[in-house]
């Protein structure tokens, strides 16, 4: 279900029109919907809650995704754990509510202070992807006096069939221990004085509109702990990752949480293994939206352009990935239809929003760019001393600023000028 939906012609975000927010907040803006947002989670709980190997099962949201206080809030709220990458991300989860027992650390390239702070947190793991950070993570906790516990985030060599720049379980890729060299980590780790191995992690990249390549990396992973029972190593947890897709197109069909969860909880049942699950994009990528005016129509011999006041500094996919997001018209109107580049006022001829899109408007016209919710606000940089863009919660009726948009001052409020 879809909580932004036309009403008498003016698209809205649950029961708020978007014209009002453009009106009250300016542009460009990024736009939640509480109730997507909740609704995204708790399809997971629904699922993990109707079989049997989802008993105790945790859903740790990848904080990477959408990082803002109000949406990390909520999904704590809601008995969420968090999958983090950096230091700041758990300072930001912490201060969100989360219970440390409910994070897990992710990442390549974890610094010792990063180490040291998840320790004191006492966080629920660290996942291990190389056997440097393993060394070093065993150092820091025994000059902390601690046991540091952890899963080794295993490379299944599994191909996602995504987008070379998020997919992450091949042999080539910087992240997680290959297949062949986990069961001698295992056995390091094990033997470590100051490890405790509590789980195995496995992540194969994003964007996934196909289950089946899961299935395939778990029934490697499933291999792997079974030679690890034979040695004595037990794996109390199992963290499949996420990566499980959203519908960006009209023409994509979106796997369903079940379609999705539910094969990997069959081949799960009798092992007594907790799962634990670290989905982002599926949870906020369609609970938000950039909100953007058009500021020129510029005609072109070869090309029609549609200038607007959001660039590729406030949403980075299009440009990064070539990624595609559907671009609606706010109120649709009856007009002469061309097909625009919907472009950015960004030096940069890669800063376009969408290309070749037919649209009927005119300037001063609003745009809403769909499923906008994951990896966009997360991405956003101040290019071009750009402020970022301010970010709407809508609840219902009501319209809450979650971040106020930046000022120029700000920007350079850090930077001093060298002595005469």
């Amino acid at each position: 279900m879809s909580h932004f939906t036309l009403k008498q012609g003016v698209l809205h975000a649950e029961s708020v029109a978007l014209p009002a927010i453009a009106e009250r907040f300016g542009t460009p803006a990024y736009v939640y919907s509480r109730a997507a947002l909740q609704g995204a989670l708790q399809e997971f709980l629904d699922v993990l809650a109707a079989h049997p190997a989802g008993d105790g099962a945790l859903v740790c949201y990848a904080v990477k995704a959408n990082s803002n206080l109000a949406i990390l809030n909520l999904f704590a709220r809601m008995g969420a754990g968090f999958d983090i990458v950096s230091g700041g991300e758990l300072q930001r989860v912490l201060a969100a509510g989360a219970d440390p027992r409910k994070v897990v650390f992710s990442g390549v390239g974890k610094t010792a202070n990063e180490m040291k702070q998840a320790l004191d947190a006492d966080i629920l793991c660290f996942n291990i992807e190389s056997p440097a950070e393993l060394e070093r993570l065993n150092e820091v906790a025994g000059q902390c006096g601690r046991q540091a516990p952890v899963s080794l985030r295993v490379n299944p060599n599994v191909d996602p069939k995504t987008h070379p720049y998020i997919s992450t379980g091949l042999k080539e890729a910087k992240f997680g221990v290959a297949y062949d060299d986990a069961l001698a980590l295992y056995r390091r780790a094990a033997a470590l004085p100051h490890i405790e191995v509590a789980g195995i992690d496995c992540h194969i990249g994003s964007q996934l509109l196909d289950p089946s390549p899961f299935v395939e990396a778990l029934d490697r992973i499933l291999a792997l702990i079974d030679q690890l029972t034979a040695e004595g190593i037990r794996i109390h947890h199992i963290d499949l990752g996420g990566g499980l897709g959203i519908k960006y197109k009209d023409d994509q069909v979106e796997p369903t949480v079940a379609s999705y969860l539910n094969p990997l909880l069959d081949r799960l049942a009798g092992r007594g293994l907790k799962v634990v699950l670290e989905p982002g994009r599926r949870l906020v990528g369609n609970a938000g939206l950039l909100l953007t005016r058009v500021e020129f129509l510029k005609p072109g011999e070869g090309k029609n352009f549609a200038i607007v006041d959001a660039a590729m500094n406030d949403l980075k996919r299009p440009a990064l990935y070539e990624a595609w997001h559907d671009i609606l018209p706010v109120a649709p109107h009856a007009g002469e239809t061309r097909v625009y580049d919907v472009v950015g006022p960004v030096c940069e001829t890669g800063d376009f929003l969408g290309l070749a899109r037919p649209l009927a408007i005119a300037a001063g016209d609003l745009l809403a760019v769909m499923s906008a919710g994951a990896y966009g606000m997360a991405m956003a940089s101040n290019y071009n001393t750009r402020p970022r863009a301010v970010e709407v919660m809508v609840d219902g009726a009501q319209a809450h600023v979650i971040r106020r948009r930046e000022t120029v001052d700000e920007l350079y409020a850090g930077e001093q000028i060298l002595p005469a």
